[in-house]
């Protein structure tokens, strides 16, 4: 699959933002003097999918939010899931996870409706690895986990990862950016979403910093809600045409209000992920130092 295809689906996904809504999951024209009371007025508030977000995936502790409930995920390599790290934990705060190990999670992908989350598309995890400082910051800080799957899923049309960001991906602070973000999460009746959903988020610029990526509710006053953290915010290069996640978002309590979503910033996090996807660890890291040391010594 070239990445080039994933660049006309996002494309497509925000066309479909500008030409369609959802109510009562029904899909109407949008007309320029539609009431914006009619949309769903939640996270992925108003936009079925027009088919599968192949990078995202399901990452499940409970059909209950009060046991852990569920979040997304973003199929970055084929043993590898990025999520936050909040969805590793029953209770979600920094605090109520001191202490405590994370849990390993059911994970899915290759699915829009949630009923489908079942054998079939369940990809056994090997292990999780949660960054290092989560547990001694504040709750939207170093809130991100890796999930390596313990086989390499096999790629096709609905089941294919997002790129991370590279040099000259750092498009968050321009004017008038938007990012794609998809979910599961709350809607109106304070339930799990049981089809995909997305949002188009307007990206607030000059506000790019300490880590992270933050976003505002849609002009419908649509914005993210339980159940969406981990899900990643997919952004296009305008001139590589290049699709790739920029953030992973953190706090998804926003919902309707007034509030910013807050993403973290992958760009900052690259030298852990690799880290831990290379099998890294601190003994490694040490005896590379003492070796050039030794070296450079000669």
């Amino acid at each position: 699959m070239k990445w080039f295809s994933v660049a006309v689906f996002l494309v497509g996904l925000m066309i479909c933002l500008s030409e369609s809504r959802v109510v009562d999951g029904i899909k109407e024209h949008t007309e320029a003097n539609t009431d914006a009371a009619l949309r769903t007025r939640r996270m992925v508030g108003g936009l079925l999918t027009p088919g599968h977000v192949p990078w995202q995936a399901l990452v499940y502790l409970s059909d209950s939010k009060l046991d852990g409930g569920i979040g997304g995920g973003a199929l970055i390599a084929p043993q590898w899931i990025l999520t936050a790290g909040r969805n590793l934990f029953v209770r979600k705060t920094q605090k109520d996870t001191r202490g405590k190990e994370p849990l390993i999670p059911k994970v899915y992908l290759g699915i829009v409706r949630r009923a489908k989350a079942d054998s079939a598309s369940e990809v056994a995890v090997k292990k999780v690895f949660l960054h290092p400082a989560f547990q001694n910051a504040s709750d939207v800080d170093n809130d991100l986990a890796l999930i390596q799957l313990k086989e390499p899923v096999s790629y096709t049309d609905t089941i294919f990862p997002i790129p991370l960001p590279e040099k000259d991906d750092n498009l968050e602070e321009s004017e008038g950016q938007r990012g794609v973000i998809a979910g599961w999460g709350w809607g109106p009746l304070l339930t799990f979403s049981e089809s995909l959903k997305f949002l188009s988020l307007p990206v607030i610029p000059g506000n790019v910093k300490d880590g992270k990526i933050w976003t505002i509710r849609t002009e419908f006053q649509e914005n993210v809600c339980y159940g969406d953290a981990g899900g990643a915010l997919a952004l296009l290069n305008p001139v590589t045409k290049k699709v790739y996640a920029a953030g992973i978002l953190s706090y998804d309590g926003p919902c309707t209000r007034n509030e910013e979503a807050v993403f973290m910033k992958i760009s900052t996090y690259l030298p852990w992920i690799h880290s831990v996807m290379r099998a890294d660890s601190d003994r490694f890291s040490s005896l590379r130092t003492s070796i050039m040391n030794d070296l450079l010594s000669k």
